[in-house]
């Protein structure tokens, strides 16, 4: 009896030796083990891992397409960033199976024919790199929306109503998108993956119910130009064209230069006076100071922001010190802004030799509550003695005037805030030195050698205005 079991012990040790055996050799991934479904069994490690990388390629190179309202935008699943995040876990629990001495990895062995393990394959698409992709894909297929626009006719305005757009809503698209990639990757990705874009509202910048707001007139000014020439009451006309009709919505801000430049015949401008240096020269756009004016003046009633502001050189006659503006190249010029919660409108124009413009918008003001702008002289300064310059292509003893002469001035402008006719507030906006300058006359022959006798007057060549540098207009 103890020789038959010793042989039947030894038959037993020899039996499982064999299996052991097959376990030492390492080179197969054992029976019953997979991979997001893939059997892997019998093949050698790396041979298991390549047909892994492979069998997820294949899912990246999948067709992936956005249904954009009928029109379809096909890709591929590397496209929106399909990765296999989980590759060294897996690859480290295939070769766990290699780990321990023979009666361990036989143990292994023996439980995986048992209970057959498939080790998760775990795939991601990044939610942002999902949504770019859709963004840029998709980009195309938006329908702009149109803004509302208003025109002022026949003393009432016009609205012409806005349409809202369309367009893809890339972060809910490429959300849908990688969740059902990643759904369908689950299962091997074997088919095509279609998924419907989700479409979202683009509201216009410019409702109509915005501008069907612009009702009230908040500020208005007029300055007369009854004793301009022919060429700068035309260029009075065609600059306040040019800014006529300006919506500004909330925060955005009007430039008078930018709106009326350049200062050229192409342009619509004609020659006319302008100061430079302290002088009066001819300019192509001179006198649209004026408008750069008119318009401060109503942009102050409307309290709107006086972004930027610069006074003349020389005093104007239109209007007090201190509520001029200038227009000269880009360092002069009159900036407002809008600092309401609605549009404005802005309009100005002229009529006979009137210049006036009105802001329009939607009043939210008190009734009780008035606003007044007071020009306050602080001191002036008398003109410097006249000065002729001689001219032989006058006749002798002809004197003609060339510019008249200006007072110097300081002096500064005060906002004044009443409510129920008391005053409640009163501000500084800004204090302003204006040149005085003298008369200048050009003279003939005999005028001339009188002059030089004369003590208040300086004789002087003349010569005609050049334009050699930036008018203020």
């Amino acid at each position: 009896m103890r020789k038959a079991w010793n042989c039947a012990r030894s038959g037993v040790l020899t039996c499982g030796l064999i299996l052991l055996a097959s376990v030492e050799s390492g080179a197969a991934v054992p029976q019953g083990l997979s991979v997001g479904g893939q059997d892997i069994s019998g093949l050698e490690i790396e041979e298991a891992e390549n047909e892994l990388r492979e069998y997820v390629a294949s899912m990246a190179w999948q067709k992936v397409v956005i249904d954009v309202a009928g029109s379809p935008v096909e890709t591929a699943a590397a496209a929106l960033g399909l990765v296999w995040v989980n590759d060294q876990a897996v690859a480290d629990a295939v070769r766990e199976y290699e780990t321990g001495n023979m009666i361990e990895r036989y143990v292994k062995q023996k439980d995986l024919e048992m209970s057959p393990e498939d080790l998760k394959l775990e795939l991601e698409i990044p939610s942002d790199a999902a949504r770019k992709y859709v963004e840029s894909a998709c980009a195309g297929y938006a329908v702009a929306a149109v803004d509302a626009s208003i025109v002022r006719e026949k003393e009432a305005f016009v609205v012409t109503p806005s349409q809202d757009g369309t367009a893809v809503d890339a972060e809910a698209t490429g959300e849908a998108l990688r969740e059902a990639v990643l759904k369908a990757a689950g299962t091997g990705l074997k088919e095509p993956v279609t998924v419907a874009a989700v479409m979202k509202t683009v509201a216009p910048a410019r409702t109509t119910e915005m501008l069907s707001a612009i009702q009230d007139v908040l500020g208005t000014y007029s300055t007369d130009f009854s004793g301009s020439s022919r060429s700068r009451a035309a260029n009075l006309q065609v600059g306040a064209g040019k800014i006529n009709g300006i919506v500004l919505m909330p925060g955005e801000t009007l430039s008078g230069y930018a709106c009326m430049q350049p200062f050229t015949t192409a342009n619509g401008y004609a020659t006319a006076a302008a100061y430079e240096n302290g002088q009066v020269v001819d300019s192509v756009g001179g006198g649209v100071c004026q408008i750069a004016t008119t318009l401060y003046n109503a942009a102050l009633l409307a309290e709107l922001d006086i972004t930027e502001r610069e006074n003349h050189s020389m005093i104007v006659t239109y209007v007090p010190p201190s509520r001029d503006a200038a227009i000269a190249g880009t360092y002069k010029d009159i900036k407002i802004t809008n600092p309401y919660d609605m549009p404005v409108y802005v309009e100005g124009g002229t009529s006979g030799r009137t210049l006036t413009f009105t802001i329009y918008g939607h009043e939210t003001r008190p009734a009780n509550r008035t606003v007044e702008y007071i020009s306050e002289t602080l001191g002036t300064t008398p003109p410097p003695k006249a000065v002729s310059q001689y001219d032989s292509s006058l006749a002798p003893g002809a004197k003609v005037k060339v510019q008249a002469s200006h007072t110097g001035r300081k002096s500064r402008l005060w906002k004044c805030v009443s409510v129920d006719g008391v005053e409640v507030e009163r501000i500084l906006l800004h204090t302003d030195t204006y040149e005085a300058s003298p008369a200048v006359y050009r003279v003939g022959p005999a005028a001339a050698e009188a002059s030089e006798r004369t003590a208040d007057v300086k004789l002087e060549p003349f010569m005609p205005a050049e334009m050699t540098g930036l008018p203020v207009r």
